[in-house]
C-alpha cells in the first residue's frame, strides 16, 4: 500500500467562478477519500480566469479514476486535468 503525490488541475466554467467554494468542495471531497497535505496555488489563464492546482497525498489503491469523478461533481468546475502523478518513498 504506497502512497502517491497528485497535482490536479481544476478549471473553472467562468472567469466570475467562486474559487473559494470549489477550494471547499474539493477540500472535503478529498478529506473523505483519505487525502492529506492538502494544499491549492491559482494560475492565471486567460482573461481572467484562473484554474486552480491542488496538491495532496492519497492511498495508491484508490486511483486517479476515483479523484476525476470526484472533482468533477463540483459545481462550476469544467474540466479536471492530472498535472502529475508520482510514488512517495519514504
Amino acid at each position: 500500500m504506497a502512497t502517491v503525490i497528485l497535482i490536479v488541475k481544476l478549471m473553472p466554467d467562468a472567469p466570475d467562478a467562486n474559487l473559494e467554494a470549489i477550494r471547499f468542495r474539493a477540500r472535503t471531497s478529498l478529506e473523505e477519500e483519505g487525502a492529506k497535505n492538502i494544499s491549492f496555488e491559482e494560475k492565471p489563464v486567460a482573461f481572467g480566469l484562473k484554474s486552480i492546482h491542488v496538491k495532496f497525498d492519497l492511498n495508491e489503491d484508490k486511483g486517479t479514476d476515483l479523484v476525476e469523478s470526484l472533482l468533477a461533481k463540483i459545481p462550476h468546475v469544467s474540466s479536471v486535468t492530472i498535472e502529475d502523478y508520482r510514488r512517495a518513498f519514504g
